[in-house]
């Protein structure tokens, strides 16, 4: 049977991510946002509903998002769902919840006056860089691109 899991979600950080480290050495960061939606009722009256998600990176994603990730800061995060189950200490009781984890994220927005300094250093990095030439395909006699040679 088939199946397809990918989430996308656009919304704001509720909490500075928490950067961790497993015994691997690889980093985890846990953080959560909120998803908003607007609608009105049938008798006209607006309702606004929010939805708090748990988020999950990994790797040089979760360092990142650690560095530069403050509370209240929009983003849209693209994963999976992922199910975590464990069972409850004082009722016994079995538990689970819906979390995603991310492949994704894009920061949007203007975080906070210490995003403006990151920006300034990633737009001296880029000024610093070489600008190299962009590449010109070769052109045959007609003016079209040459076709590959057959082997």
């Amino acid at each position: 049977m088939p199946s397809f899991n990918q989430v996308i979600l656009l919304g704001n950080l509720t909490r500075d991510p928490e950067l961790r480290y497993t015994p691997q050495g690889v980093a985890v960061s846990d953080f959560s946002i909120a998803v908003h939606r607007k609608f009105n009722k049938k008798d006209g009256e607006a309702v606004e509903e929010v939805a708090f998600v748990d988020v999950t990176a990994w790797a040089r994603l979760a360092e990142i998002c650690a560095e530069f990730l403050k509370k209240g800061r929009p983003l849209l995060v693209g994963g999976r769902l992922a199910q975590d189950r464990w069972e409850d200490e004082a009722t016994g009781q079995k538990r689970s919840r819906l979390r995603v984890v991310a492949e994704t994220i894009q920061f949007l927005g203007s975080g906070s006056k210490d995003d403006v300094v990151s920006s300034e250093a990633g737009a001296a990095e880029e000024a610093a860089a070489p600008e190299a030439p962009a590449p010109v395909p070769p052109k045959g006699a007609n003016g079209t691109k040459a076709a590959k040679p057959r082997r």
